[in-house]
């Protein structure tokens, strides 16, 4: 039974130590770049699940009943972060006494914490998405460096033969059309997962800071409107009070 040159054990045993780094660099990036894919696609799916909590959150007569709805949705989700982190800001920020922190006002203080929250939620929201534009940027050259190397190997053959028979450069050339389709093979799904996971990021991000500036007007401004005649009618109330 004749030996399939383009087989990927035969392509192993022939090739040296610079395709085998490539073959193994490749195999690296891919599965890095699938481990963030499922874990990112995992993570939104959650957020996704938390911000569908909202209107459970405000529907809610309390702050306390409004977050145990966001925990239920999700324990550790942004939503319920920001939602901490202003209840917590409102009941302690005049307790921040001697410290630079509290010279602001209360609700500077409150905008300052939300502030930051968020700004903490989009660097974890962002981790790994670097990586992902790495390797869907530079896999290809990694493929087109294994292809080079492949129809190098191909010329030598070539070379030492002194004919360019189908048996002597079959095997380099496939190692060469295989390092080009791995290449491609890895950077195609990072390129599509990093465009769009940017574009989740952006809309959930959105959201989020939607959800802090009502928190912040809540906290801050938010009264209770009690619907009595006095306050619908002023003047009619007084014109009573002095008529009686």
């Amino acid at each position: 039974m004749q030996e399939n040159a383009f087989g990927f054990a035969h392509l192993w045993a022939a090739g040296d130590t610079i395709s085998h780094a490539v073959a193994i660099i490749l195999a690296i990036m891919s599965i890095v770049s699938w481990y963030l894919i499922l874990a990112k696609a995992v993570d939104w799916w959650a957020m996704r699940r938390a911000g569908q909590a909202l209107v459970a959150f405000w529907s809610a007569s309390s702050v306390g009943e409004g977050l145990e709805h966001l925990r239920r949705a999700g324990e550790n989700s942004p939503y319920v972060q920001l939602a901490t982190q202003a209840h917590c800001c409102n009941n302690d920020c005049e307790a921040a006494t001697g410290r630079l922190a509290s010279r602001f006002d209360p609700a500077e203080q409150m905008e300052r914490a939300l502030r930051q929250q968020l700004s903490s939620t989009q660097a974890s929201m962002e981790n790994g998405l670097t990586l992902l534009a790495t390797t869907g940027a530079t896999a290809p050259f990694v493929g087109l460096l294994g292809t080079v190397w492949g129809i190098y190997h191909a010329l030598v053959a070539i070379g030492l033969s002194g004919q360019a028979a189908l048996e002597k450069v079959a095997g380099p050339v496939g190692e060469a059309l295989i390092m080009t389709a791995a290449g491609l093979a890895v950077a195609l799904p990072a390129v599509f997962a990093y465009n769009a996971f940017t574009r989740a990021n952006r809309v959930i991000l959105a959201d989020l800071d939607a959800f802090a500036h009502d928190l912040h007007a809540f906290f801050t401004v938010g009264k209770p409107f009690v619907a009595n005649s006095a306050q619908i009618h002023p003047m009619r109330a007084r014109v009573a009070t002095e008529a009686a």
